[in-house]
């Protein structure tokens, strides 16, 4: 669940045309907004005063913006189109019939694995805006444990590293299924030392030398 206070929320729902009008979309995103957006409306909304926190931050307000669609293969460059043109920190919250999906704007667009509607969840932590939207990002586009555990890093070398983690999974995935394909067995020996690279350098990531 998202377990965000009563006196945040709002519940206002937005028209599509105030979004798709306005924002600098291609006519082919444009028409998919039209198309695979059923209703945008903010659900809540965090700000100092109605979060009694006592320091100011640079953060004013963080809004959770709910995107119904009508199909689940949805483009994120409208979600990040949303997100650039938006003087707001954004949270945003996908949602397909049962299925949820929490994505947010932090340099590049960061989605997270869709799920059960029962199996959501999103907290808030933090005494200042600017900490509970970094703690945010940390909920939704880091899935590392290890990367989570490296509480003296910056957010944004946790980032990377997330990135990191990611573009390597994919490698090794690719390298471990070509090296299975591969008949010659020079080329399968070479598949296999680069397999072990990718391996060693997750390796590092994940103990916490990068």
């Amino acid at each position: 669940m998202i377990d965000f206070p009563k006196s945040t929320v709002v519940h206002r729902r937005l028209p599509k045309e105030a979004f798709y009008k306005h924002l600098p979309l291609s006519p082919a995103l444009k028409a998919k907004f039209v198309s695979d957006v059923e209703r945008i409306q903010v659900e809540n909304s965090l700000r100092k005063d109605n979060l009694n926190l006592a320091k100011e931050s640079k953060i004013k307000e963080i809004l959770l913006l709910s995107i119904t669609l009508k199909k689940q293969d949805f483009d994120g460059k409208i979600v990040e189109a949303i997100a650039r043109q938006n003087p707001h920190k954004l949270v945003f919250l996908l949602v397909y019939k049962d299925n949820r999906q929490l994505a947010v704007y932090q340099s590049k667009l960061y989605q997270a694995e869709w799920v059960q509607e029962k199996e959501l969840t999103l907290a808030l932590h933090g005494s200042t805006m600017k900490e509970i939207w970094d703690d945010l990002v940390r909920q939704i586009a880091i899935s590392s444990e290890a990367v989570l555990q490296k509480k003296d890093v910056s957010l944004e070398k946790q980032l990377e590293n997330q990135d990191e983690i990611n573009r390597l999974k994919k490698l090794i995935e690719k390298t471990e299924a070509a090296a299975w394909k591969e008949p010659q067995p020079k080329k399968r020996f070479e598949l296999y030392t680069r397999l072990q690279e990718y391996k060693h350098q997750m390796e590092e990531i994940t103990n916490g030398k990068a």
